[in-house]
């Protein structure tokens, strides 16, 4: 289950990696591109998955606080509405507005919860 778990942790950075180097990448051209979104999908399957592993685990390693996991998915579904969104304005020729710099901004609010709290 050890090697599943860190997979998942594996994938879970490289949405991160996708969604906060998308933005800055692109920041720019005002324009949400394709690893942005697939990066914040990514990052709420996995962060979900690791959620369900840890909490069926109940180790030391794998203690989950439900406080800061609930905090966690608000901001995660605000990255993917605000990524989806943007997409979704950027391929019908619309202006998207904040939404690139709202999703990557709370990409970094997220990881910054992640690590300082």
């Amino acid at each position: 289950m050890d090697l599943v778990y860190n997979l998942l942790v594996a994938l879970h950075l490289l949405g991160m990696a996708a969604v906060v180097g998308g933005w800055i990448a692109v920041r720019s051209g005002r324009t949400v591109i394709a690893p942005i979104v697939w990066g914040a999908r990514a990052q709420l399957v996995t962060g979900l998955a690791l959620v369900g592993i840890a909490s069926a685990i109940k180790d030391d390693d794998h203690t989950v606080n439900n406080t800061k996991i609930a905090v966690k998915l608000v901001i995660a579904l605000v990255v993917l509405a605000a990524a989806e969104i943007g997409a979704a304005r950027g391929r019908k020729g619309k202006d998207t507005g904040n939404l690139l710099d709202v999703a990557g901004g709370a990409a970094v609010v997220n990881v910054l919860v992640a690590a300082i709290w």
